[in-house]
């Protein structure tokens, strides 16, 4: 692995400006410039670390549970790449354009292995053999069946040097009867082997590859979703609200959302010394905020606190030492 050293700061800010730049919005398969990156930097053997940032796009999609998704996997430029690069001769690229209409996983790559126009040259071979050790690496990884091999495939952005991929939504999360959201691509990435290099004035190569995730556009398909369900979009993680209908019981309420604190529940309450009930429990309405709890003279009185739901403005008197076990049983079932 080459030496990395730092960079003069108008080269790393022209890298990021060229990094992070909104792709061009004609492109299909653009990603939103919001997004969350991940990328690896370095020497390594072939295919590992594009291997491993496959798997980590398959793990963050799958998490967000947006619905089924596929990982479409080609070459930059395809034919330009073999011709200018790898040194094929022009109709060695244009027989390889017959495989453009295709997909599929390794079986279409030793599909590719056994023509024999493909298998008497060198270096489609070379490519062939890499293509076909990511797949048995995406298998070990077991997400073989989410990656689709598909010459077709083009991404927009110049910077991109070898494989490059992108994931798509096959559904949308909209229930039947609703309109589908159609998305283009959620996520993408590829490998740019020559950007960092041409930032630095000694010119060192420093291969990367790497993935970015469209934000903004899981943003919108999990508020579509949502509404679809008639969920509310909250802004808030706050689990439970502590407030009160009296004056001058911020010392009780300090007490009683440091026990909440102190039993690992999210809780707030009105930096107010005074404030009105009303305004408290809109408060929790509008932060979407589930439950809340109050305390005032009675329940102070009589050990007891009140426990609120908040959409169904239902509510129950908890004696105080049982409050945090309801509160917990509660949160568990919603």
């Amino acid at each position: 692995m080459p030496q990395l050293r730092l960079l003069p700061r108008r080269a790393w800010a022209a890298l990021f400006s060229q990094l992070l730049r909104p792709p061009c919005t004609s492109s299909p398969g653009a990603v939103h410039c919001h997004s969350q990156d991940f990328d690896i930097a370095g020497q390594f053997d072939p295919m590992i670390p594009d291997a491993e940032c496959l798997k980590i796009m398959c793990e963050i999609l799958s998490g967000l549970q947006l619905g089924d998704f596929l990982i479409k996997m080609s070459w930059k430029d395809v034919r330009h790449e073999m011709v200018a690069k790898k040194g094929l001769a022009p109709e060695v690229a244009d027989q390889i354009g017959d495989y453009i209409q295709c997909h599929g996983g390794v079986t279409l790559v030793e599909q590719m292995f056994q023509d024999p126009r493909l298998s008497q040259n060198k270096q489609a071979l070379e490519g062939l053999e890499d293509l076909k050790l990511l797949f048995e690496y995406l298998t070990l990884f077991g997400i073989s069946e989410k990656i689709s091999f598909d010459l077709s495939l083009a991404r927009g952005l110049d910077y991109y040097t070898g494989v490059i991929y992108e994931a798509i939504l096959l559904q949308s999360p909209a229930q039947a009867g609703e309109e589908p959201l159609s998305m283009g691509s959620v996520a993408a990435g590829g490998r740019y082997d020559g950007l960092v290099g041409m930032f630095d004035p000694k010119g060192h190569n420093v291969p990367c590859v790497g993935l970015s995730i469209g934000v903004e556009r899981i943003f919108s398909i999990v508020e579509q979703r949502m509404k679809t369900l008639g969920e509310r979009i909250r802004t808030s993680e706050t689990q439970v609200f502590v407030a009160t209908p009296q004056k001058n019981f911020l010392q009780e309420r300090l007490k009683l959302i440091a026990e909440l604190w102190d039993a690992g529940i999210k809780a707030e309450m009105l930096y107010k010394n005074n404030p009105k009930l009303l305004t408290q429990l809109h408060y929790c309405e509008n932060m979407g905020i589930p439950l809340a709890v109050i305390i005032g003279e009675q329940e102070l009185k009589e050990g007891v606190i009140k426990l609120r739901s908040v959409a169904s403005r239902e509510e129950v008197a908890i004696k105080r030492e049982n409050l945090v076990a309801e509160i917990q049983k509660r949160l568990s079932e919603s």
